[in-house]
């Protein structure tokens, strides 16, 4: 519960008042000490580590040498003697693959053998091995499906991933085991059910203020004595904003030192400000300003949902998650005029807006 409520707006802003002395992350408390794997590459005697190249995984290789024998085979019998195009191919592919399985076992080595004049540990024993991280692979791949099932079964067991040092001697931290419970595809069921319902939430709230307008449309005539064309611009203006937010939000987010929360809670917050004076705005100019900042800061769950959900759960289970968030992005539109029909009824075309906030 601690680590949620850290993570939260309310715990970032406790956090900068208190001059980051509550909530800590681990790293922060004095005693914290570096896992071994870590230590090992930092205190290495200044090799540079092995270069960790994008191979084919082992079940990928056997099912293309598998792919390329039955095609060699229903073509001539004769396509896979020494120096035809369909051997080389086979030939070529295992050649990357035992190279791969080399440069995995030169950097066991490398590690272990940084390990033990410094730490003093039993190397067998941390299981010291490169685990191939999804960012090495391009999303939505064949290759990315396989990963994400490799590392499925990893998380079901601790192991220490080796970070990789670069040729300049930069460290790339990754997390320190494969079941690291910082990291979000390793929190529980619960976290992340809460988590992607507040998401889900956010952007029926979006998406529904759009349409949800619609039923004021007459009062606003009647308000300020426009035409109906010039009426359905708060509407047009909401949307264009955002459709135009992910083009500011979505880079934004994918700045390590800025990350997603940071984006969602502050446009979240000036979304929220912003429904209350333009439930109470007083002329035309001023409703279609208003709805367009609206849109524009409300964008971020269009910009940046459906990639939070990536960040908690695999290619496995996304479609899942993905599902929800869609849903939640189709409603919004559909039932916004059915919220506000019957207030606007009764209480004035101003509801529809309040109904926002």
């Amino acid at each position: 519960m601690a680590d949620l409520i850290r993570e939260a707006p309310l715990g970032q802003i406790i956090r900068w008042v208190t001059g980051n002395k509550v909530l800590r992350y681990p790293e922060e408390i004095p005693g914290f000490e570096l896992p071994a794997t870590y230590n090992a590459v930092l205190n290495g005697s200044g090799e540079k580590s092995p270069v960790i190249a994008r191979h084919p995984t082992a079940v990928r290789t056997k099912t293309r040498e598998r792919k390329t024998s039955n095609s060699s085979s229903d073509d001539s019998p004769d396509t896979t003697a020494p120096g035809t195009p369909g051997a080389s191919r086979v030939d070529l592919e295992k050649r990357d693959l035992e190279k791969h399985d080399l440069n995995r076992n030169e950097l066991e080595r490398h590690s272990t053998e940084s390990l033990q004049p410094h730490e003093h540990v039993d190397a067998e024993a941390l299981d010291l091995r490169h685990t191939k991280s999804r960012l090495e692979t391009t999303p939505y791949t064949e290759e990315r499906l396989e990963v994400e099932a490799e590392l499925a079964l990893e998380r079901t067991q601790t192991k220490p991933v080796v970070p990789i040092k670069t040729a300049d001697g930069i460290v790339l931290v990754d997390w320190y085991t494969t079941d690291d419970p910082a990291n979000p595809q390793n929190w529980g069921n619960r976290k992340r059910f809460l988590v992607s319902l507040i998401i889900c939430i956010y952007t029926f709230v979006v998406y529904s203020g759009s349409a949800i307008y619609t039923s004021s449309e007459l009062g606003v005539i009647a308000k300020f004595h426009i035409t109906p064309t010039d009426a359905s611009l708060p509407l047009s203006l909401y949307v264009l904003a955002y459709g135009m937010g992910p083009l500011l939000w979505a880079p934004l987010s994918e700045i390590p030192i800025i990350g997603r929360s940071p984006i969602y809670a502050v446009t979240m917050a000036l979304f929220t400000i912003l429904s209350l004076p333009t439930a109470l705005v007083k002329n035309f100019a001023g409703l279609l300003v208003l709805r367009f900042l609206q849109g524009f800061f409300g964008s971020p769950c269009l910009a940046i949902g459906a990639a939070t959900m990536q960040d908690m759960y695999s290619l496995l289970y996304l479609p899942y998650a993905l599902v929800a968030w869609v849903s939640a992005a189709y409603c919004g539109p559909a039932l916004g005029p059915l919220l506000s029909g019957f207030a606007v009824t009764a209480k004035g075309w101003r509801w529809s807006l309040w109904e926002i906030l």
